[in-house]
């Protein structure tokens, strides 16, 4: 997360796996707060759950993930290109280069 511009970085939102065990030295060398949401409440984390169900089209649960790394390149530019009815039509890399260059 270094490299994105600090205005775009402000708060992280965990749930409950592993992955996030060292939460505060991640908010600290993030200089950001870390949020927490309760354990069987996915209302709490609405982007993570819209995202893990676009991921069920080309992943479908129990598909190994030692995936091959242009098949998750691909993947990754369908998600990031997808033009989103919340975004107004446009695209999360839409979104993220537009606020990307007014944060430089």
């Amino acid at each position: 997360m270094a490299p994105q511009p600090a205005a775009l970085v402000r708060t992280l939102t965990r749930d409950q796996g592993r992955e996030m065990a060292r939460w505060a030295d991640i908010g600290a060398a993030l200089g950001i707060e870390v949020l927490f949401c309760e354990p069987h409440s996915p209302w709490q984390r609405p982007t993570n759950e819209q995202t893990n169900g676009l991921l069920r089209r080309w992943l479908p649960k129990s598909t190994p993930l030692d995936l091959n790394p242009l098949r998750l390149s691909i993947i990754e530019d369908n998600l990031n290109w997808m033009p989103r009815r919340l975004h107004n039509w446009q695209s999360a890399a839409d979104i993220y280069t537009q606020l990307s260059r007014s944060h430089r």
